[in-house]
């Protein structure tokens, strides 16, 4: 099964541990009452949510390679904000099960049982716990509106003592504890290492040796290492952290970069388009300049089908996982064979075009047919076909802008591709 992942089965096996054990020491005895059931529901999907709710923060560790078992970092990103908003909803339901089972009860006694006395503290931990999750978790799910990056990267610091309370909440309730301990005592270490330690622990030192200028907005960093040479795959990237004091914006600050050299480069070479305001300051970054590096992250060429022929659909930045793989190609010896489709608004946008244009000719396995939009409109399944007559039979790569993703990946369906075959990666709120 394409979909399902190696940390898929670790994550579903750890998250059955406490649903099981609730249910082996409270299952129900079949003549309880209708409130009795209501109230067993709710600790159920209590259960449920927090554990959802741990899992997802252990998701965030972040640890270069760990992210492949999940089929790389931006599915592992979307599985933990799936996971993260499932759990946020089972607490939600938690909350309002239990306090629908107490109405019944009268105003006064319902009112105690929801809001006893101060001295009950795990009651009230439960309440904190809901009440910052609600502050750090709904922004996430973007139920205001579209996020600040930087402003969604604080909000998320308030989840560690938001499980922390919940955990407290939970503790005292618990039939076995020692699950909720080590399930604990996993999430909010991943993410003590995530936030606190991995700024200082999971980063190598590197040296700005050129700029190449691509484009006017468009440059091609070089980087050599201060320390161990990094080892990482055609395809995957990076987070760079300028460590250079006069830059104009995003000093001291992290953001995902494809890696554009291949793994035999002693440089580590990133392509950046200045999109905003750290990768504006990037584009006149002086030689000479400290950066952090974190990673290698990602699984982009899923590398578990080595026997089927590839297909490439790249444009804009988007084009830089493609570099590297063609790169590659040059000191790769696999009998595979790729065809990119290099997609640009016109030719000044094909930053890189020449230098896969003399690959192609150097490598028999590697083909490359150029399209401008400006001229040649939006892709077809005809142009496609007359190009790479075999595309339906290939495993197929895309990475580029939302409009040229939007347009391609329906085309590809409806021309007989499996979904299972289609591979892309966007780098959202990574």
């Amino acid at each position: 099964m394409r979909w399902f992942k190696s940390g898929d089965g670790i994550l579903l096996i750890l998250g059955l541990i406490p649903v099981l054990f609730f249910l082996l020491n409270h299952w129900p005895a079949p003549s309880a009452d209708p409130l009795y059931w209501f109230r067993w529901c709710g600790r159920l999907i209590g259960v449920f949510g927090l554990t959802l709710l741990l899992l997802a923060a252990l998701m965030s560790l972040r640890l270069p390679r760990f992210d492949i078992y999940f089929g790389g970092l931006p599915r592992l990103w979307t599985l933990h904000r799936l996971v993260g908003f499932l759990g946020f909803v089972g607490v939600l339901l938690h909350a309002w099960l239990l306090g629908f089972a107490t109405v019944t009860q009268g105003r006064a006694l319902s009112l105690a049982g929801l809001f006893p006395e101060a001295s009950n503290w795990p009651i009230w931990a439960g309440w904190l716990a809901l009440a910052l999750m609600v502050v750090f978790l709904a922004p996430t799910f973007q139920f205001f509106g579209r996020l600040n990056y930087q402003r969604w990267k604080r909000l998320h610091l308030l989840s560690a003592p938001a499980l922390i309370l919940a955990l407290i909440h939970t503790l005292p309730l618990a039939a076995q504890p020692l699950v909720w301990w080590l399930l604990g005592a996993l999430s909010i270490g991943a993410i003590v290492w995530r936030k606190v330690l991995s700024p200082h622990l999971g980063r190598s030192a590197w040296e700005v040796t050129e700029v190449h200028q691509l484009k006017h907005d468009v440059v091609e960093i070089c980087l050599k290492p201060l320390g161990k040479p990094m080892c990482y795959m055609a395809g995957q990237f990076v987070y760079l952290t300028p460590n250079v004091p006069g830059l104009s914006a995003g000093n001291r600050e992290e953001h995902p970069y494809t890696i554009a050299s291949a793994p035999s480069d002693p440089l580590l070479r990133l392509g950046i388009k200045d999109l905003g305001d750290a990768s504006h300051a990037l584009q006149r970054v002086p030689p000479g300049s400290r950066i952090e590096i974190e990673g290698p992250y990602g699984d982009f060429y899923q590398r578990h089908y080595p026997g089927r022929n590839q297909l490439w659909l790249g444009g804009g930045i988007g084009i830089t996982p493609f570099v590297s793989g063609a790169r590659a190609m040059l000191d790769d010896e696999t009998d595979t064979s790729v065809h990119l489709f290099y997609l640009s608004q016109d030719e000044y946008r094909s930053y890189y075009l020449d230098e896969l244009q003399d690959i192609a000719g150097k490598q028999p396995r590697f083909d490359i047919t150029a399209h401008h939009f400006s001229v040649q409109g939006a892709v077809t399944e005809a142009f496609l076909e007359t190009h790479c007559p075999d595309f339906r039979e290939r495993e197929v790569y895309l990475c580029g802008p939302p409009g040229m993703m939007r347009h391609l990946i329906p085309l590809l369906k409806q021309a007989g591709l499996s979904g299972d075959a289609i591979h892309s990666e966007v780098f959202d709120f990574l």
